[in-house]
Formats: C-alpha cells, structure tokens, sequence
C-alpha cells in the first residue's frame, strides 16, 4: 500500500503544514479523560515542529450545529501541549480573519491549533469552498487521522486536492499495519469477531470470511449462530430474525473451506450484575432462564489453540460482557495468549474498535500487541472491505503545486 507519500518526502521547514488530527477525545470536568488518540499524534507533531514547519492542528470535536463553548477544542489543547511539552496558541476559527491573524504570526517550529472545524456545516458536506478557506491557511497538508478516514469531509478529503498531501507518522503506521493483517498477510490468518449484532458486522464477516482460514465468533452474536445451529440460548441476547443469515455465512464458510469456530461452552447466570451465580454449562445444555455471558474454559482453550497455529490475528469485538467480572475471562485469557504468541514473534496481532481497544486495556495487552488502532468506524469499514476517503486521497499519483500564502 506504499502508494502515499510519507513525511520522510516532505519539505516542510520554513512552511504553513495543516495536520489533520482526531483531538475528538473524551472530556469529563473539563479534563481530558483519554490520551490515546493524543499520542499517536505526537510523533508528527513533534517532527513537523523540529524540522521548522509552521505546525497547524485540524481537528473537530463532538457534534455540533455550529459554534458552540460546549463543543470547543480550547480544553483539549491544553492536554495537547501537555503531552508535546511545549506551548500550543490557539485561534477561535479555523477559517476567516481570526485563522489568518493566528497563522501569519507563527514562526517556524510554532504550534498552532484551529477551533473545532465542526462549528462550520461545510465541514461535514466536504463542501468545496470550505476546503478551500481552509487550504489557504496551509501550503502543505498532512493526514494523521486514520479514525476519521472514513468520513468525506472537508478537512479530511476536498482539502486533500487543493495542497501536496502527505501522510503522517500515525497515519503511516496505521496503513502498515493493515496492510500485514489482510492485504499481505502471513498466514494462516484468524480473525476474531465479537460484539452483540451480526446486523452491525453483517459487510464485516462477509469480507472476513473470503480472507482468512479461520474466523472465530464471539459475544451476543455468537448467540445467534448457535441458535442458527439448533442450540436453544435461553434468555441470551440474540437475533432470531438473522438466523437465516448466519446459516448462510456458515454454508459459505464451508464451500470456501474455511473455519468458523464458535463457542463449545458457555458461562450462564441469571441476569448481567456483579456478584450473580454463574456456571459453565455445554453450549446444548443451556436453560430457559439462562444468559450466555461469556465463553466457557473449553471454548478458550479451542480459540487459543487456533491462535497457536496461526500466523496473523485481526480482532474486533470482545468474547463477553466484559465490562462486568467474572464475564470478562475469556476476553482476558484469550487476549493474553495472543500478547505471548505475539511477543513470541509467532504471531502478527492486528486489533481495533472502541470496545476492543477497550476490552484489550482491561486485560492489560494493548502493548503487547502488534498494532492496536484507536480508530473505530474507519477500522471497522476498513476490515468490511470499503474504500476510506481519507485514505484514498493520499493514493492520488501527483498533488497539485501549493498555494502562494
């Protein structure tokens, strides 16, 4: 996928570098509750910065229908330039007068970070002339968002046409690391898929079950495959309308020889709460008033099995419900038989998703990982096989000359 072109090509001292970056981070009493996505951009920062560059942070943040205090990124730069270990200024528009001002005062080596580009609806309509009110701020525009790369907006795609466009380093990594989990893999390859829906995964497995040898199914949806096969799931969580759609995924499974590995046993309990009376019972042997809450000790043991004659492992979506103990112990062992075989170096271990990065820090694995993207729908969309916009454009064979500014 070496078809973009890197920071390592960039002449950026002494020039205005736009970097798009996701700052869209969790805030709780004013306070940057989350890093993760923070620090991934660090690195492209910091380099833009030390080679001169005059550094111009692009981010949105939240949801709003146009200016709005309570969607604004001032409290988000402070936990920036926290983590840079240099100061951050600031300008109340991304665009107009105010951006203007904002950028012509900067010197080389500046930081500067542009309000939520949010709060202007050309934003989200990847609207032409927006773009281009943005573009005249930058003469060189760096893509270090791959979490928004699914969506056609303007800081993200019409601006990628109007400035030399360059990947940076997050970016980079990211597009590596996918590139070794499905493209060119070493394989065999397994793919875990958990989460409550099949309806949310349907393109997911669809792509999944063309691409790797084995694909192991966990969480709710797991449910409605074992009911596909004639298993009753009790009080569990499950799609009785998709039942149909699972034998088909199944029957596909089969004429592509490939594997679909689902749970052999299950923990059970009466309802989802701490302290509740669990057992393991055989995936036949579930009763009426029965949850299936989690894979059960044989079910860990087959997944890990698998996992040990594998070669590359893309995961999205937990085993259980992990977020409640002791629902959480499938997640966690099979999670860290993939940090070992990973660490091992008989492993390549892709993960992405909120709830699976989520899933992946409560075992205490990210780390230990190969890759674990912060991104959620840009990953998901990139495992279901859809073209990413942001990503697309970085592909383009030859980006047009900058703009004087």
């Amino acid at each position: 996928m070496k078809s973009f072109r890197s920071l390592d090509e960039a002449d950026v001292k002494g020039k205005r570098v736009l970097v798009r970056v996701d700052l869209n981070v969790p805030i709780q009493n004013g306070e940057v509750a989350d890093v993760s996505r923070i620090e991934r951009n660090t690195p492209t920062i910091k380099e833009l910065a030390n080679r001169g560059g005059k550094v111009i942070l692009l981010s949105h943040y939240g949801r709003p229908k146009g200016p709005d205090p309570k969607e604004s990124l001032r409290p988000v730069v402070a936990a920036v330039a926290r983590n840079l270990k240099r100061p951050i200024a600031f300008a109340e528009d991304c665009i107009g007068e105010v951006a203007e001002k904002a950028v012509a005062a900067m010197q080389p080596g500046d930081i500067l970070c542009l309000e939520n580009t949010r709060f202007h609806k050309g934003e989200t309509e990847n609207d032409p002339v927006f773009a281009a009110k943005l573009a005249a701020l930058g003469d060189l525009y760096v893509d270090d968002a791959f979490s928004v790369a699914h969506r056609a907006h303007a800081s993200v795609e019409a601006i990628a046409h109007l400035l030399p466009v360059y990947a940076g380093r997050a970016m980079q990594e990211e597009l590596d690391a996918l590139e070794r989990a499905l493209h060119l893999p070493e394989r065999p390859v397994t793919a875990i898929v958990g989460g409550a829906k099949i309806s949310t995964k349907l393109d997911l497995l669809g792509n999944l079950i063309g691409k790797v040898e084995t694909l192991i199914i966990g969480g709710g949806m797991a449910n409605t495959f074992l009911a596909a096969q004639g298993h009753a799931v009790g009080k569990s969580l499950y799609e009785i309308a998709l039942i149909p759609t699972a034998r088909d995924i199944m029957a596909k499974a089969k004429s592509l020889r490939r594997e679909i590995l689902l749970p052999a046993d299950a923990v059970v309990a009466a309802k989802l709460a701490a302290h509740v009376a669990t057992r393991v019972v055989p995936v036949d042997k579930v009763g009426d008033n029965d949850m299936i809450l989690d894979i059960g000790p044989r079910s860990i043991e087959q997944a890990i099995s698998v996992l040990a004659r594998s070669k590359t492992l893309v995961w999205n979506g937990p085993f259980g419900a992990f977020e409640q103990e002791p629902f959480d112990i499938g997640t966690i062992e099979v999670a860290e038989a993939a940090a070992e075989l990973t660490g091992d170096d008989r492993l390549v271990s892709i993960a992405g998703g909120g709830d699976t990065m989520a899933a992946l820090n409560v075992a205490g694995v990210t780390g230990r990982f190969t890759y674990v993207s912060t991104a959620g729908g840009a990953f998901l969309e990139w495992l279901e096989g859809k073209k990413l916009p942001g990503v697309e454009v970085l592909k383009m064979e030859r980006a047009p000359a900058a703009s004087p500014g």
